[in-house]
């Protein structure tokens, strides 16, 4: 069955496009969703037997349809192919010819040996934005390696900072590669489509993006620091190389609150919230290259303050005090978090009878604001009004 959502209509900036997203899981079709909620048409081939894999992925609705697809395959109009038969080749070529952009995830090699390269589909169809994802991009030593997101955030250089000094490096239980690649993908999407509609011939372009490169690209000056001083970056635990004070502090109530005091005049006013006016005022710790010298005194201090107060309190004194200060939120507090609810972050929609809330998606254009209009559906389930009953 269908989902639907009762979303308010009204102008999106990508109405008019057209994408056909190819391949599964995460990167590239976390791109086409991306452009799909913000009015793009996006038609998304899947499998016939199997589907997108994200389908049956962690946790599963009542109906065995995975939560992570009702967001993945939100707003898109939802198609079966075989790309390995000529027949489901020939529907592509037909649909690409009638697309602005056309996102692909397979190996590098994959497209071309099915005859739906670049090549192959932008001569009868020069405005093609033809996007590319891959784990290490389309040439190169590594180009045929398989480069799931785990394996590029480690190549990436990513993995290296993650963790406590000394210890085996740590992955976010999230598929962070993937998600910097597709914003990559989009990035990339929009500077092709902006390029396309300044050229008076209309040429679209190839978008060629590496996960790994997306996640290198997310490594801040760490390379510089090396080549230039020798200095390697080495994973700092809860707290971040070189910025004192910030760190996630014990509260009485058993959470943890993160503090950022790393401004010098913000350090004054947490340790006088804090009841070390001492501390505020020493020398000592007048700038952050002092206070560097002094990290575990000043942790400590500001720990032995936060333990005695429940996570919230210490939020709202230092709120008053003019400190960033936030709580470590699970996904039930970000479900709850008043702050998110307010600017509309947590969109309902109905599937199968009941509501699902999915998270917007940002970010937050005023005048032309992206929605979902409905959840990530069933397989194949446009097929008749987009393949003639396939």
């Amino acid at each position: 069955m269908q989902a639907s959502s009762a979303a308010t209509a009204g102008a999106r900036p990508l109405d008019g496009i057209r994408v056909l997203e190819l391949g599964q899981l995460m990167a590239g079709p976390l791109a086409g969703t991306y452009l799909g909620y913000f009015g793009a048409e996006v038609i998304k081939v899947e499998d016939p037997e199997a589907g997108d894999p994200v389908r049956g992925w962690r946790v599963l609705d009542e109906d065995g349809t995975s939560l992570w697809w009702r967001s993945l395959g939100r707003n898109k109009r939802l198609i079966t192919l075989d790309l390995r038969t000529e027949e489901g080749r020939a529907e592509v070529r037909r649909l690409a010819a009638t697309c602005d952009v056309l996102i692909e995830n397979f190996r590098p090699g994959r497209m071309e040996a099915w005859g739906l390269g670049p090549d192959d589909l932008r001569p009868g169809h020069p405005g093609l934005v033809y996007v590319r994802v891959s784990g290490f991009g389309q040439e190169g030593p590594y180009a045929q390696r398989r480069g799931f997101a785990s394996v590029c955030e480690a190549v990436g250089g990513l993995r290296h900072v993650t963790g406590h000094p000394g210890e085996v490096p740590v992955r976010s239980n999230l598929s962070l590669g993937d998600t910097f690649a597709a914003h990559q993908a989009v990035i990339g999407t929009l500077l092709a489509i902006t390029r396309r509609e300044r050229d008076p011939e209309r040429r679209g372009q190839v978008v060629d993006v590496a996960i790994a490169e997306a996640v290198l690209n997310v490594m801040e000056a760490a390379v510089s620091e090396y080549d230039r001083c020798g200095a390697i970056r080495e994973p700092s635990g809860t707290t971040i190389t070189g910025v004192v004070p910030t760190d996630a502090y014990p509260c009485s109530d058993g959470r943890r609150v993160v503090i950022g005091a790393n401004g010098d005049s913000i350090f004054q006013r947490l340790m006088e919230t804090a009841g070390r006016g001492d501390m505020a005022h020493d020398e000592r710790y007048a700038t952050n290259k002092d206070r560097m010298r002094h990290q575990a005194a000043i942790d400590e201090a500001i720990a032995a303050w936060t333990s005695t107060l429940p996570c919230a309190e210490v939020v709202r004194r230092l709120e008053a005090a003019g400190v960033p200060a936030g709580p470590i939120n699970s996904a039930k507090d970000l479900r709850e978090d008043p702050h998110f609810l307010a600017r509309g972050q947590m969109e309902t929609v109905e599937v199968n009878g009941a509501p699902v809330v999915l998270p917007a998606l940002g970010p937050k254009l005023l005048d032309t604001p992206g929605r979902t209009d409905f959840a990530g559906g069933e397989l194949g389930q446009d097929n008749e009004a987009l393949l003639g009953g396939d």
